[in-house]
């Protein structure tokens, strides 16, 4: 079974996998793998989290960024 040319392996959703229903604005380390170095949210086909958990990541972010647990940008 090989897979077509250019065709990446789909990623799984990190929170499904670890069994979180609800992602925590203060769990700012598992936060931070989702942001780029410019401060910058991850896109879903990129972080490969499912829907409902890519919704509730990007809530908690803003969140976590009004209470300067996160940066808006980076330095």
């Amino acid at each position: 079974m090989r897979r077509e040319k250019g065709k990446k392996k789909r990623r799984v959703c990190a929170f499904c996998v670890d069994k979180i229903a609800e992602v925590d604005y203060k769990e700012v380390p598992r936060l931070r793998r989702f942001i780029t170095e410019r401060g910058k949210i991850l896109p879903r086909r990129i972080s490969g989290n499912c829907a409902i958990h890519q919704r509730q990541l990007t809530v908690a972010i803003k969140r976590a960024r009004q209470l300067a647990l996160l940066p808006y940008t980076s330095d």
